[in-house]
């Protein structure tokens, strides 16, 4: 259990989700992102994705269920929810078949594309006519990414943002995408064995740092300008993506439950 592994790595833990907590405290989102790409290095992929579940759930679902538009976008995004569902499945099954190092470089390069896309402020409007067959695509492609990294920001939060919804309807999806992929990850490691009732319970502890970070995060909002952590942000990110792809992975000593 947590309480019983090695202080640095419960230490490391704790900084990684406070720091994964404020990030979304102060910008609405980035803590799956966040938690995975400094705890990857440490723990290895798979512990990582079991170690993020439970906080991502619990603060993504109070999102999903805040601000008033979850009928209409379960109308609008029941194709692409649904799809990602079988997709995580199929991500997380290759995942436990392959070298985790391997998907931890390929998590970094998720990881740095979007950091890239938001330094750069790309964003794209979504046709009309093709948002039925696109959004399902883009569904399959964000679940297989899930299943294979845990990270569910892309495609799917770029395709959100595609859609034109105004900033609460966008914050409510990003929450209803983030928590049925976090409840449809866990499912998926847990068939696969790769979620321990240690890395459970190491899970379930890691809510008290996030929720404090995101606190922290709430009162850094009103102090500090946006639009300039946002770029402190999506610089960070690039680098932590090239340590992921630089071989950070490869590290000695992993940490593995018994």
């Amino acid at each position: 259990m947590l309480s019983e592994t090695d202080p640095a790595l419960v230490l490391a833990v704790t900084g990684a989700f406070l720091l994964a907590g404020t990030v979304k405290g102060v910008v609405g989102f980035g803590m799956p992102t966040v938690s995975l790409a400094v705890l990857a290095g440490i723990t290895g992929l798979p512990e990582a994705m079991a170690l993020l579940l439970v906080p991502s759930f619990i603060t993504n679902l109070q999102q999903a269920l805040t601000g008033g538009h979850l009928r209409p976008l379960l109308r609008r995004l029941w194709s692409l929810l649904l799809i990602s569902i079988p997709c995580i499945w199929m991500g997380v099954a290759i995942l436990a078949e392959t070298d985790p190092d391997r998907l931890a470089r390929l998590l970094g390069a998720v990881v740095m594309i979007y950091g890239a896309a938001g330094l750069a402020g790309l964003s794209f409007r979504a046709p009309p006519r093709a948002e039925p067959w696109i959004s399902p695509l883009i569904g399959a492609v964000n679940g297989l990414l899930t299943g294979l990294t845990g990270s569910f920001v892309v495609p799917g939060v770029a395709w959100l943002q595609a859609l034109g919804l105004d900033r609460n309807a966008l914050v409510q999806a990003m929450g209803l995408l983030f928590a049925v992929s976090t409840a449809a990850l866990g499912l998926a490691l847990g068939g696969r064995s790769l979620l321990t009732p240690e890395l459970g319970l190491a899970s379930a502890l890691a809510v008290i740092p996030a929720v404090a970070g995101m606190a922290l995060g709430a009162r850094l909002r009103r102090r500090l300008p946006e639009r300039h952590f946002r770029r402190v942000f999506f610089g960070a990110l690039i680098l932590l993506g090239l340590r992921l792809l630089a071989g950070a992975a490869d590290r000695p000593g992993a940490w593995h439950p018994a």
